[in-house]
């Protein structure tokens, strides 16, 4: 089952459970697979991959509004935006550990021959393709930033 499909049936899953929150997020995020459905040359496919890059984008909105609503102290709607956070996070892929990352990251970097900061570009064009969904882009390059240095 492809992750369409699995946030569809959950979609129903929340109704009937009636659970407010993870119905808002898995409809935002069917909302967002059908408008990637339909753009233009997409062949009304959806592959996981492309799904993937979605739902961590909408992570990353979601987790950014939260910061500014904390900040205007809207406490609640940061709440929320949070909640719906986490509930797209679960459909996504384990987050690599600060030390899988560095594994990860010191392979890459003797794959591609970097041996210094100005190659950083090299490294990270194959480090963010590999690592899509499984660790943020700010930690990856924060990381091949320190290890370049």
């Amino acid at each position: 089952m492809n992750l369409f499909d699995k946030i569809s049936e959950d979609i129903k899953k929340a109704m009937l459970a009636r659970e407010k929150v993870r119905l808002e997020a898995l409809r935002g995020v069917k909302k967002e697979f059908l408008e990637a459905k339909t753009a233009k040359g997409a062949n009304g496919e959806l592959t996981d991959e492309t799904a993937t890059k979605i739902m961590v984008k909408m992570v990353k909105q979601r987790k950014e509004s939260a910061k500014i609503y904390e900040e205007n102290n809207r406490p609640e709607l940061a709440a929320n935006e949070l909640e719906e956070a986490a509930v797209i996070e679960e459909y996504l892929p384990k987050q690599l550990s600060p030390e899988e990352l560095e594994a990860e990251l010191k392979a890459i970097i003797a794959e591609t021959g970097a041996t210094g900061p100005k190659e950083m570009g090299k490294v990270m064009g194959v480090a963010t393709k590999r690592l899509a969904g499984r660790a943020e882009g700010k930690l990856i390059s924060a990381k091949v930033k320190e290890l370049l240095a």
